[in-house]
């Protein structure tokens, strides 16, 4: 390519907004860029200071407010530096985990790995891949390719349901990608085993990002009477299990999540002496009775997917704390969640407080959230932070 058709196929930004990407953030706000080629959306351009330094390449969305987000920075290949970030992402893992002890973990983190727009999750010899932007959607067959390569999987599926992908021009997708059609999968986490459904399942299938916590209820169960709200398909109520609680309830309004979960205590070995499961909302499950239980769980999904629905949001991580505040008993134990990128830990912190005041409760904070290490946070683009857990003391 002649210099002139380099300089007419560039992104340039404008004064002084180059100081992110210098920083290695990946994120290219639409107010940031100057000028634009012509080019098909999701195309990856040469990123250009105004006074001529390339930074980088993207790939670009003209539908986003996002513009565009970083594959590589300064002269490398976009398409070397994104297989060298697969690889990377893929070693740092191997070291992380031992196959017989725990085969199931997210694999690429996003921004996190250096990769926006991807997420995958390894489910033994199976992945599951989620993609947020349509920059990555075309760059679909490359991944592929890649993975097949290098890790031999027995299937890939896709499940991208994100928000995301509507701002992005993306219906939903999802669909086996290539190998067999193999929809239920065991896994082992921490030494103990769960079944997953992944075509049935929210997101990929399980939810890997709570592993440490799920630790930590483990470590405070024993002995007690324990109550899993929003128990998806057990993972907190098994830890809680394993770590001799004397009993565990779950709750949940998916009755298939329920099944699941049950299925999950009866293959680690865990009888309808040690845990019940009930198919309810959780609202109505909390508001009707008295809970007498030594350690309560909080783990909804996100009540906000967009920053218009925080309002709601709060009232609702509100709601469920008082109610579960107002009807445990002294000295007991409160583990409760946010996992809504749109309401971070100051915000979610002052919500809980004051459901502590109207639920006239004294409650101390004993521990924060522990980062699940398979979700790494690029440094350079703390974005990537998004759950958030309080455990709470309730005098």
């Amino acid at each position: 390519m002649h210099e002139a058709e380099k300089k007419l196929n560039r992104v340039v930004l404008k004064p002084k907004r180059e100081k992110p990407l210098l920083n290695s953030h990946m994120w290219i706000f639409s107010g940031a860029v100057a000028s634009l080629p012509e080019f098909n959306d999701g195309s990856i351009l040469p990123v250009y200071s105004s006074d001529e330094k390339l930074l980088g390449s993207a790939y670009f969305n003209k539908r986003s407010s996002i513009i565009g987000r970083m594959v590589a920075f300064g002269d490398v290949d976009p398409i070397v530096a994104i297989k060298a970030n697969l690889a990377h992402a893929v070693k740092c893992r191997s070291q992380l985990f031992a196959k017989e002890h725990c085969n199931g973990y997210r694999l690429i983190n996003g921004e996190g790995d250096s990769l926006p727009g991807l997420v995958v999750d390894r489910y033994d010899d199976v992945l599951v891949m989620q993609i947020g932007t349509l920059g990555m959607e075309k760059l679909k067959p490359l991944l592929i390719e890649w993975f097949v390569e290098h890790l031999t999987p027995l299937a890939i599926y896709e499940k991208s349901n994100l928000p995301t992908r509507k701002e992005e021009g993306l219906p939903p997708s999802a669909t086996l990608l290539y190998g067999a059609d193999v929809s239920v999968v065991d896994i082992i986490e921490s030494g103990l085993k769960f079944s997953v459904d992944i075509p049935k399942g929210q997101k990929t299938g399980f939810f890997f990002d709570q592993r440490e916590m799920r630790k930590i209820v483990q470590a405070k169960a024993h002995g007690k009477r324990v109550l899993n709200c929003f128990s998806y398909t057990g993972g907190f109520s098994i830890y809680a299990l394993a770590g001799g609680a004397s009993h565990v309830d779950s709750v949940d309004i998916s009755e298939s999540a329920i099944a699941l979960a049950e299925q999950n205590a009866a293959i680690n070995g865990f009888g309808s002496s040690q845990c019940s499961f009930y198919s309810a909302d959780v609202f109505e499950f909390l508001r009707d009775r008295k809970l007498n239980y030594d350690l309560v769980i909080l783990d909804p999904p996100a009540f906000a997917k967009k920053q218009k629905d925080v309002v709601a949001a709060c009232r609702g991580y509100k709601e469920i704390n008082r109610l579960a505040m107002k009807n445990m008993p002294k000295g007991s134990l409160l583990l409760t969640c946010s996992c809504s990128f749109h309401v971070d830990s100051d915000l979610f912190q002052k919500v809980v407080f004051q459901a502590a005041v109207e639920a006239g409760r004294t409650v101390r904070i004993i521990g924060h959230h522990t980062l699940a290490c398979d979700h790494p946070i690029n440094i350079c683009h703390p974005e990537g932070e998004y759950l958030k857990s309080l455990l709470l003391y309730l005098q």
